[in-house]
């Protein structure tokens, strides 16, 4: 069993290399004539959203601010027959026939660049080191820093940026190489995670758990009748929010859902998909890093409970880089040991000391005032 707040935080400079840009030369056909078509029709330029600095960012704030405790690993990639357990055969050899190329993969959001297919293994295999990192009991609770993210990619399909599905990789590593027999996923990302809900929509040994914010939010999956199927039915447990849901909302679907589906699960390893677009500076939800941390805070305590703290944090979105950075080290602090405020807290006893300052002078008579203000009579007329 690790030490309590031993943490790790898994970094691979590799996942850099995934830079697609909007301007550069795509594979001829219809699908970069469409492309073409609707960045065209924008207002403003369009740059590729998902971008190296996200994880720059990160580094940077880290490197500046450091976390007491965390030591920072690095990465390494996937192999065939870990990306196979949750991908098509058919996807994967079309996805390597890119390596070194640039191209559209739908009309919408996800493009690669000439590194794109080497970081996406990259970001992968950084996952299951962080699982294998906790298994081994070399620590508590990891992080795998990564990019592209994983969560929007199907069994046969990349979507929402995302080419391979990290977290779901790591979940059936575990399995398969680790005897794990149950595994939880909780997705925390504003957008729904449609791809990890496909592969293990009928698998009875995966608990996935999202919140996130409801339809037509991209990429509209994530109903509340969603809840599996065959021997899968009921292992699967969506929590459709409205835009502008703050951490109130999220802490109660925490402590009233997520919580009461552990403890009847009991899983053995406890994995997150870790999106900070809730935050409102991504504009998806109000979700305060207070509230993130807060959210850490209780599946640290779930990870306790039910896997021996095992514990894995697997980056997705966020794309307003202060809020991500911030969310990301918020995370951090508190599998380090770091104590956790209640959310909405902030400057509560800053409001007490004031108020226990001020207020004794407003239990006494208001002073008289000593002169009267009188209008200015001498002023001009301005009417």
């Amino acid at each position: 069993m690790a030490e309590p707040n031993s943490i790790i935080a898994f970094y691979d400079e590799r996942v850099l290399s995934h830079q697609p840009d909007g301007e550069a030369s795509f594979l001829p056909g219809r699908m970069d004539r469409r492309i073409r078509q609707r960045l065209s029709s924008l207002n403003v330029p369009w740059k590729y959203p998902e971008h190296a600095g996200r994880l720059t960012a990160i580094r940077h704030l880290l490197e500046i601010e450091p976390v007491a405790g965390l030591i920072f690993e690095g990465g390494k990639a996937a192999t065939r027959e870990q990306l196979a357990r949750v991908h098509t055969s058919s996807y994967l050899s079309h996805i390597f026939e890119l390596c070194g190329k640039n191209a559209w993969l739908d009309v919408d959001t996800t493009a690669v660049s000439p590194g794109s297919i080497e970081a996406a293994e990259v970001a992968a295999g950084t996952a299951v080191t962080a699982v294998e990192a906790v298994l081994n009991s070399r620590c508590e609770s990891a992080f795998a820093l990564v990019r592209p993210p994983g969560h929007h990619a199907e069994p046969a399909r990349a979507r929402g940026f995302c080419l391979l599905n990290n977290v779901a990789v790591a979940a059936t590593y575990a399995q398969a190489e680790w005897g794990c027999q149950r595994v939880m996923i909780v997705d925390w990302d504003a957008h729904h995670g449609n791809g990890t809900q496909d592969i293990f929509y009928a698998d009875p040994s995966v608990l996935f758990f999202d919140i996130h914010r409801a339809s037509p939010f991209y990429p509209g999956t994530g109903r509340l009748e969603e809840t599996g199927a065959g021997l899968g039915e009921g292992t699967t447990v969506n929590v459709p929010l409205p835009a502008g849901a703050g951490y109130q909302a999220y802490l109660k679907a925490f402590n009233e859902i997520l919580v009461p589906a552990a403890d009847w699960f009991e899983p053995e390893l406890l994995l997150v998909s870790a999106g900070f677009d809730p935050h409102p500076f991504d504009l998806a939800m109000n979700v305060s890093f207070e509230g993130f941390a807060a959210m850490a805070g209780i599946l640290q305590q779930v990870a306790r409970r039910h896997c021996l703290g095992r514990l894995v944090f697997v980056l997705e979105g966020g794309y307003h880089l202060l809020s991500l950075s911030r969310g990301v080290k918020t995370v951090l602090d508190v599998l380090a040991g770091g104590s956790v405020s209640p959310p909405g807290s902030a400057g509560m006893d800053e409001v007490k000391a004031a108020a226990e300052f001020h207020l004794p002078a407003f239990a006494t008579e208001a002073p008289c005032p000593t002169t009267q203000h009188t209008p200015n009579t001498d002023a001009p007329d301005t009417q």
